[in-house]
């Protein structure tokens, strides 16, 4: 899932006037005074979601577009956790966009990765090798409609495709160490390229593990045979460093297919078994 895991400020504020009641015409005895009433104010905006705050989503629900469930104690059992809140920008040469427009979302897609990495701290390739991933919110349309101009970033952890693994423990700059990231590494249920090869937390059943990245360059996708062959001798070497025996040991190189490459992975994995 490569949602990649974007905006700035703007509030519209709105404002009520008050206006006196018109004389009706009628006359008024001595004794009776003019009275003035206040226009009702409008109503504020939804809120914002709170920072840090932890929900507890199936992973269809973590990859739409808007999330409405209520937050659960971090104490308690939760897949994602709120990382950052912002404002979006939603103007445009004086013109308001729609909060699903190409432009706003792709605001969220950009920004939130980049906190992201902030967040969970770590290296590049550190990341790569993590099964963490960040996951974006924006409001929905009657919400924007009402007022509401923020964006939500969630850290999630993937078990395996298609499904989310609870998180525990500290988040915050939790790549930065060994045992966090040895806690959301990437494994693997058998070799790369066979029928029952699954990638997933190495907290599961596993017999592989990734162990390094073959960075690409970005760019136009450089056909299936250029990206296999980048990869053979970076990995080969990777897994002779992590075997016990550099005359006796198995590697394998899992590289990006034309799709993986349109979402941004421009990189290759090697593996090892673990």
């Amino acid at each position: 899932m490569i949602r990649l895991l974007a905006a700035l400020p703007l509030l519209l504020a709105l404002t009520a006037c008050t206006s006196d009641d018109a004389s009706s015409g009628e006359p008024t005895s001595p004794a009776s005074t003019s009275a003035s009433s206040a226009a009702p104010s409008a109503a504020p905006p939804p809120p914002a979601p709170a920072n840090r705050s932890c929900h507890d989503l199936a992973y269809d629900a973590a990859v739409a577009p808007t999330d409405e469930s209520d937050p659960v104690p971090c104490t308690s059992q939760h897949t994602a956790m709120t990382f950052s809140v912002g404002d979006l920008d939603t103007l445009l040469d004086g013109h308001l966009l729609a909060v699903d427009s190409e432009r706003v979302q792709s605001q969220v897609a950009t920004t939130c990765p980049a906190r992201f990495a902030t967040f969970v701290g770590g290296t590049l390739e550190e990341r790569h090798l993590s099964m963490l991933r960040a996951v974006w919110f924006t409001p929905t349309v009657e919400e924007s409609d009402a007022g509401a101009s923020w964006f939500r970033c969630d850290v999630v952890a993937l078990a395996r495709d298609g499904e989310l693994a609870p998180l525990t423990g500290r988040l915050a700059g939790v790549l930065a160490k060994p045992e966090g990231r040895d806690r959301y590494a990437m494994c693997g249920t058998a070799e790369p390229g066979t029928p029952k090869f699954q990638r997933v937390i190495c907290s599961s059943n596993h017999s592989w593990r990734a162990i390094s990245t073959v960075p690409l360059k970005p760019g136009r996708y450089p056909g299936e045979a250029k990206v296999r062959a980048a990869g053979q001798t970076p990995c080969q070497d990777a897994g002779a460093a992590v075997a016990d025996s550099s005359l006796d040991y198995q590697w394998g190189y899992e590289w990006p297919s034309a799709s993986q490459w349109a979402a941004g992975q421009h990189y290759g994995l090697c593996w090892a078994p673990d």
